[in-house]
């Protein structure tokens, strides 16, 4: 947690509870110091973190993928993405893995595009997605086998200005998608230079 600035109050964990652990994210209930003395209990989700790509090809198109979300129980148009749970692997490689794993892709250049808290009422989910150019097939015999869920993603190649009409007509709920697709077309749109460099320091 980033020190308050001054004249903000510090919002001190009194004590901590832990109802739920899983192997993506934990349900912690913390007991916290509030303005004026007060001491509150606040439930949040404590994520592992996750990484997204938007992947531009050179056409100016944007790979996405709809899969199927269980929790809203319907299929959503997303770009590659997936859980930072690789132990010691960092975010820029761990969005290479992901984009070959879910849509056969490498990228020869990444960027950082945009950090998302997800829900920050809620959880402390946070996704750092980035800019793929200079895309390439991975070979066959090199392809992923996916699963579940993955098994039945459809995978399409979208005008990026398209996938921007498509999010702001509601067809693109996806948070990160939403703001990935958003932040592209704004980079693109400055010759790339709100661009970040793929390993520059996490938010706070």
């Amino acid at each position: 947690m980033s020190a308050p600035a001054p004249g903000e109050h510090r919002y001190e964990v009194r004590s901590r509870t832990e109802r739920f652990s899983g192997p993506v994210f934990s349900v912690v209930t913390d007991e916290v110091t509030m303005p004026g003395g007060r001491v509150a209990d606040r439930d949040y989700v404590r994520h592992v973190g996750a990484v997204g790509v938007v992947a531009l090809d050179d056409e100016g198109r944007v790979v996405l993928i709809r899969q199927y979300r269980h929790a809203v129980g319907r299929m959503l148009w997303e770009l590659p993405a997936g859980l930072v749970d690789v132990a010691g692997e960092a975010l820029p490689a761990a969005a290479l893995r992901e984009l070959g794993e879910e849509v056969d892709l490498t990228a020869g250049r990444i960027d950082l595009l945009v950090d998302l808290h997800t829900s920050p009422g809620a959880s402390t989910e946070l996704i750092r997605v980035f800019l793929a150019r200079q895309l390439a097939e991975v070979p066959a015999e090199q392809r992923h086998e996916r699963r579940d869920e993955e098994a039945d993603m459809q995978v399409v190649r979208v005008e990026l200005d398209r996938a921007v009409a498509m999010a702001l007509a509601g067809e693109i709920t996806n948070a990160a998608c939403v703001a990935g697709v958003l932040a592209a077309a704004r980079a693109r749109d400055a010759d790339w230079a709100p661009l970040r460099p793929a390993d520059a320091p996490l938010p706070g």
